[in-house]
Order: C-alpha cells, then sequence, then structure tokens
C-alpha cells in the first residue's frame, strides 16, 4: 500500500515540476510581449471578446482562461486534495496536522499584513486576498530543481500544504466574489453535483454522462453569481479515490493521469499567458515600492508567509501538537517556508478579481507586477536556502556512510 502511494506521489511530483518549468516560460512570454514594440497586439489578443452571447458567455479570451481553463486546474487540486485525504498523506492525522496548522498559518498572517498595509486603498477590502496562496507548480518546480539532495519529507510537506493552502484560498474566492447568488441556479449547480456523485456511488464511468455533467456544472455554477472555478474543485472532492476490487485504478487515479498534462502544459500556461503581460512602464515600476497595494502584496507574501508558514509549524512541533517530517530540521523548515510566497496563479487570479474595476486598471497592473517580481524573490531566495541546505545533507550523509564503512 505504502509503495504505490509512494510512486503516485513521486509521479505527481514531476509533474508539476514539468508544469512549473511551462508555468516560468509562459510568464516570460507575456512580459517579453507585453513590454516589445508589438505589445499592443499582446492586448488586443487578450481583450478579443469570443462566445455565445444568449447563453451569458461572451468573455474575452483573458477571462475565458481565467473562468474556464483554471476550472480544469482547480478540478485537478480537488483530485489530488481528495486522493490525499483518503488514501495519501493528510489521511493520517499525525502527518496531516503539520501541513494543515502550516496552511492556516500561511494564510491568516500574509492576509492580516495585507489588510493592515493596504487598509484604505482602493481595492484593498477583497484584494488583501492576493498574498494568501502558494502555487503548487511553481514551488514544486522550483524545490525539484534546487532541493533534490532534500529528504522527501520535505516534497510531501510542501505539496501537502500548498494543496490545504490553494482549498482555502478557494474559499476565500467563493466568498469574497460572489456578489449576489441566483438561487435557482445554486439549486441546478446542487443537483449536477449529487448526480456526478451518484454516477461515482453506482459506479458508472461513460465519459458522456460525466463530460455533461461537468460542463453544466461549470456553467450553472457561474449563472448562480459564484465564481466558475469552485464547481472544478467540488467535482474533484466528489471523484472516488479508492478502487474496487478487480478494478485497475481509481476514477480520481484514472482522471488525474489523463486530465493533469492538459491542466500543467495547457491550461494553467495558458492563464499566465494572458496574466502575466503586465506592462513595466515608468508609472508601475515608479510606484512598485511606493504603493500601498502593492507593498501590501510583497510584505504580504514574502514576509506574512514566510512568518505564518514557519512561525506556526514552529510553535506546533515546540509544543508537540504535530511532529516535524522526518530528517528535516528547523532550518529546512525555513527554506521551505520561503518557497510559499511563491504566490502566482492564484495570486493573479484574485488580483484580477478584487482589482479588475478599481481606477483605470493602474493598481490591478501593480497587485500583478508585485506578485510577480515577489514569486520571483521568493523563489530565488528559497533556491539559495535549499542549494545550501542540500550540501548540509549531503555532507551528513557521506559522513554516515564514512561512518559505516570503517
Amino acid at each position: 500500500m505504502i509503495q504505490p502511494l509512494r510512486s503516485e506521489l513521486t509521479r505527481y511530483l514531476r509533474a508539476e515540476t514539468v508544469g512549473g518549468a511551462i508555468l516560468l516560460v509562459a510568464a516570460a512570454v507575456a512580459l517579453i510581449w507585453a513590454n516589445s514594440p508589438v505589445g499592443e497586439s499582446y492586448f488586443s489578443v487578450r481583450d478579443t471578446v469570443v462566445g455565445i452571447s444568449a447563453l451569458h458567455l461572451e468573455l474575452s479570451i483573458g477571462a475565458w482562461a481565467q473562468d474556464g481553463l483554471l476550472a480544469v486546474f482547480f478540478f485537478v487540486a480537488g483530485l489530488e486534495l481528495k486522493r490525499e485525504l483518503v488514501v495519501g498523506e493528510l489521511a493520517d492525522r499525525k502527518k496531516a496536522l503539520l501541513p494543515i496548522i502550516a496552511a492556516g498559518g500561511g494564510v491568516v498572517v500574509p492576509a492580516a499584513i495585507a489588510f493592515a498595509i493596504g487598509f484604505g486603498a482602493p481595492g484593498m477590502d477583497r484584494g488583501w486576498a492576493i498574498p494568501v496562496a502558494t502555487d503548487i507548480a511553481f514551488a514544486l518546480a522550483v524545490l525539484a530543481m534546487t532541493g533534490s539532495r532534500i529528504p522527501t519529507g520535505a516534497r510531501v510537506f510542501l505539496l501537502s500544504l500548498a494543496v490545504v493552502d490553494d482549498l482555502l484560498a478557494i474559499g476565500l474566492i467563493a466568498i469574497l466574489f460572489t456578489a449576489s447568488i441566483a438561487m435557482l441556479w445554486l439549486c441546478a449547480s446542487a443537483l449536477t453535483f449529487a448526480g456526478y456523485a451518484y454516477a461515482q456511488h453506482r459506479r458508472i464511468t461513460t465519459p458522456f454522462l460525466y463530460v455533461p455533467l461537468a460542463l453544466f456544472a461549470r456553467y450553472a455554477v457561474h449563472e448562480s453569481g459564484i465564481h466558475a472555478t469552485i464547481a472544478g474543485v467540488a467535482l474533484g472532492l466528489l471523484t472516488r479515490v479508492r478502487k474496487d476490487r478487480g478494478e485497475a485504478e481509481a476514477p480520481a487515479t484514472r482522471l488525474e493521469h489523463r486530465i493533469q498534462p492538459f491542466s500543467a502544459g495547457f491550461c494553467v500556461p495558458v492563464f499566465a499567458l494572458f496574466a502575466s503581460g503586465v506592462p513595466l512602464n515608468s508609472d508601475v515600476l515608479g510606484e512598485l515600492f511606493t504603493n500601498r497595494v502593492s507593498l501590501a502584496v510583497i510584505a504580504g507574501l514574502l514576509i506574512g508567509k514566510t512568518i505564518g508558514i514557519f512561525g506556526i509549524s514552529w510553535l506546533a512541533i515546540r509544543t508537540g501538537i504535530a511532529t516535524r517530517p522526518a530528517n528535516l530540521f528547523n532550518r529546512d523548515m525555513f527554506a521551505l517556508s520561503v518557497l510559499g510566497a511563491i504566490g502566482f496563479t492564484v495570486s493573479l487570479l484574485v488580483a484580477e478579481l478584487a482589482m479588475a474595476d478599481v481606477g483605470d486598471g493602474t493598481s490591478l497592473e501593480i497587485a500583478k507586477a508585485a506578485v510577480l517580481i515577489t514569486s520571483l524573490a521568493a523563489s530565488l531566495m528559497g533556491s539559495a536556502l535549499l542549494l545550501r541546505r542540500g550540501r548540509v545533507h549531503q555532507a551528513r550523509r557521506d559522513d554516515e556512510r564514512g561512518g559505516v564503512l570503517e
């Protein structure tokens, strides 16, 4: 039982590492394109409206990437969370407690810091939620590239932390960005979810049922007034993760194998392409370290995330509430906490939602630039710390091996 779970975790980490690399490339392309001599074409493509007006689905390409493609990303996140809760690391209460507590600290402290710094600034009535999320793909990609000599417990901790962290961020999206609820559509989406869960219970496997259910669930949630990405998480959490006798793999595992490459290799990078194109002109750069919105985001992510994750983890371990992952030390936990400050995907989404209607759009561009720059800084700082800790762990292993040979 343990070996298949470990293999599954390894596969997930490998896929997320590749996805993280593609994500970085997409963000770089967006920044270069938006600030090039043909930068106007970037915004023209992003703002081109397509869709079906009769169904209230006339959206810009950027909005489609945000509302449509990210629903796939959140579906995969829901699948992963369900699997971790039922048969993975989070199924063991003692092991689950530390990343859950750390995720809580990594949401509350950044939100409090951002709220305090940005209080009263336009858009910060909801913009305080921008720095609460950790980007799974980005953080795991950095860990894989620079922390290969760190014990496996670091990867498990970071993955579990990021999954719970994103779930909390999704909950905030549902609460903060639902202006009004259309009860009939909410009931329709609830019935659709119930139908999906019943089909899972009856062991129905045909995509000819699930694909229409998923599409209608996304449409119904959108029409109800709740952000459409919530539909993806709900469907993921309703998917069966335990395989039956004689079944090669559970539905959640099968779906993850099929959909995750599409999510990591296409959905998230396309969202990043249309969300990361920030014009780095003198106005944006001039206000980046003076504007209260950008300062709130930078301090919330870089300081709040690090203190929130590491501080609450240290306290939980110190008081005996939770146990530290095997072979990891406080300095390892601090390096992982710095990686938790990589906000990227969900932070950009929250920035789009919170700042879209504020002023002439400058606040949105400043907030997004703050997310991008802080995520880059966190990745560089985390990489440096991980490389140093990797050398320490390698030296320790070499000493132990030398002792055995003697």
